[in-house]
């Protein structure tokens, strides 16, 4: 098992605390905090102020990607490499190319954003550290990692009961 890391966890039995208490610590300055909850938590980013993720524009650049090969393969395969003249069309008829070009759009958008999903999470994780076992069944956590330059144990401690934390731990 991973070593845990050193820093405080309050854990919460109730979503609005959580995001009270996220509110609070990143009034403070710090930017090394994590919120971890067993189902998603409408709001918990604005309370932490994280930034919008730039995935959607690894998405678009996937899909503009394979639109852009689906539709060099087709102009290349009928016009250049095997041209037919089949019923007096054109050897490069954009209407007969959308269904494939469109196709290889959703599939390379699909696979950029699996790719990249993977790479930003760092899965596959085999060793993850678990820093209570009901964060992921019933409970919700928020951890300060103590390596942030505005770390002050005593005051996030009391920052984290004010909001209404079930339990805070150092860790």
């Amino acid at each position: 098992m991973a070593k845990a890391p050193k820093g405080i966890l309050g854990i919460f039995t109730d979503t609005e605390q959580l995001k009270a208490a996220a509110a609070g610590i990143r009034d403070q300055k710090v930017k090394k905090f994590d919120a971890f909850t067993p189902f998603p938590v409408h709001g918990i980013e604005e309370a932490m102020g994280l930034r919008r993720s730039f995935l959607p524009y690894i998405t678009f650049l996937g899909g503009l990607t394979g639109g852009t090969i689906g539709l060099t393969f087709e102009i290349w395969t009928s016009a250049v490499d095997w041209p037919l003249n089949v019923g007096g069309k054109p050897f490069v008829s954009l209407p007969a190319f959308i269904p494939v070009c469109f196709e290889c759009t959703v599939l390379f958008a699909g696979l950029f954003t699996a790719g990249a999903l993977f790479a930003l999470c760092k899965l596959p994780n085999p060793d993850p550290v678990i820093l209570d076992p009901s964060l992921t069944n019933d409970k919700f956590g928020l951890f300060i990692s103590a390596d942030d330059p505005a770390y002050r144990e005593k005051d996030f401690g009391d920052i984290l009961k004010k909001a209404g934390a079930h339990e805070v731990r150092v860790l």
